[in-house]
C-alpha cells in the first residue's frame, strides 16, 4: 500500500469513527431538542463553517443545481429526518445496525438504474443474509410488547435515502471540490428542512444552548460529523474509489454498538447480536468478488 493511499485510508477510517458515534450524541440531544431542531442547528453550524472556509461561488448549470437540490434532500434533510426520528423511537444500536444495510441498497439500486454496476451472485446472497439480520435486529426477540416498528422502518428509509444520495453523487463526476460540494448539499438541506421546522411550530429557545453539554454535542455534530466528516469522506472516495471507501461503512455498527453500550448503557440481547453479525456478514459478502484464476498457459502467453 502506497503512503499516499494510507493517508486516504486513514481519512475514511477517521470519518467512520466519527459517524459511528453520532447516533449516541444525537440520542443525548433528543432529551433537549426535537429531531427537526437538531437537524436545523446542525446544518446551520456546518454551512456557516464551510462558508467561512470556502466563500467562493461557482457558476452552475441548471442540471447541476437541480442535482444539488436532490443531494441536499436525500443526503441531508430526508436522511437526517428519518434517522433522528428513528433515534427518538428506537435504540441507537438498532438505528446504527439498520443503517449498515445502506451499501446493499446502493448495490441494488445501482443494478436497477445503472449500466456499469450490476449485482453479482455474491451480492444477492449477501443481501438475503443481511435482510435476515435486519429482521432479527428489528424484533430483537420481543414480538409483542417491545416492538419499535416505526423507528426501525424509518431507519431503513434512511438507509435507502443514503443509497440514493450515493448514486446521485456519482453523477457529479468530481466537478467541484469536496468542500464546495458539501457546502451546497447542506445549503439545500437547510432550505428543505426549514418548512418542516416552521410547520412543526418550534421556536428558537436560546436558554437551551447555554448548557455546555448541549452546545458541545451540537458543535460535534455540526463541525466534526457533518463538515469534517463529509469533506474527508469525499476526498477518500475521490482517491480510493467508492468501493474501497465504502468498505469502511462496515465498521459503523461496531462503533455505534460500543458507544451505545458504553455511554447509553443499552443492553444487547442474543437476537440483536446475532442479527448484527448477519448484517455485517451479508454486507461483506455482497462486496466480495471472485478473482479470475490465471492458468499456467495464460501466464506463459503473457
Amino acid at each position: 500500500m502506497k503512503n499516499k493511499d494510507m493517508m486516504y485510508h486513514m481519512m475514511a477510517l477517521l470519518t467512520i469513527g466519527i459517524w459511528g458515534t453520532t447516533f449516541v450524541f444525537t440520542k443525548i440531544l433528543l432529551e433537549v431538542f426535537s429531531p427537526v431542531e437538531i437537524m436545523l442547528y446542525r446544518f446551520l453550524i456546518t454551512y456557516v463553517t464551510l462558508m467561512v472556509i470556502h466563500p467562493k461561488f461557482d457558476k452552475l448549470s441548471l442540471k447541476d443545481e437541480g442535482l444539488f437540490i436532490l443531494l441536499g434532500v436525500f443526503g441531508g434533510s430526508l436522511y437526517f429526518l428519518t434517522e433522528n426520528i428513528a433515534l427518538h423511537l428506537t435504540s441507537a444500536s438498532n438505528v446504527g445496525f439498520l443503517l449498515a444495510t445502506a451499501p446493499i441498497f446502493t448495490a441494488l439500486l445501482a443494478h436497477l438504474f445503472t449500466k456499469d454496476e450490476k449485482m453479482s451472485k455474491n451480492i444477492w446472497i449477501g443481501f438475503v443474509i443481511a435482510m435476515l439480520g435486519v429482521f432479527l435486529v428489528m424484533f430483537n426477540g420481543n414480538f409483542i410488547l417491545k416492538l419499535s416498528p416505526l423507528g426501525d422502518v424509518l431507519s431503513i428509509a434512511a438507509a435507502l435515502s443514503w443509497a440514493l444520495y450515493t448514486l446521485l453523487l456519482k453523477k457529479m463526476d468530481h466537478k467541484y471540490t469536496p468542500i464546495y460540494t458539501t457546502r451546497k448539499v447542506y445549503f439545500y438541506a437547510i432550505l428543505t428542512i426549514i418548512p418542516v421546522f416552521l410547520a412543526s411550530g418550534y421556536t428558537v429557545q436560546i436558554h437551551k444552548f447555554m448548557n455546555i453539554a448541549v452546545a458541545a454535542n451540537l458543535l460535534f455534530l455540526g463541525l466534526a460529523a457533518s463538515a469534517l466528516g463529509f469533506i474527508l469522506w469525499n476526498i477518500a472516495v475521490k482517491h480510493l474509489g467508492a468501493v474501497k471507501t465504502n468498505n469502511y461503512i462496515y465498521l459503523n455498527p461496531v462503533i455505534t454498538l460500543i458507544g451505545a453500550v458504553w455511554i447509553l448503557h443499552e443492553r444487547l440481547t442474543l437476537y440483536s447480536t446475532l442479527g448484527s453479525g448477519l448484517i455485517l456478514a451479508g454486507v461483506y459478502l455482497s462486496q466480495h468478488r471472485k478473482t479470475k484464476t490465471v492458468t499456467i498457459n495464460e501466464t506463459i502467453e503473457a
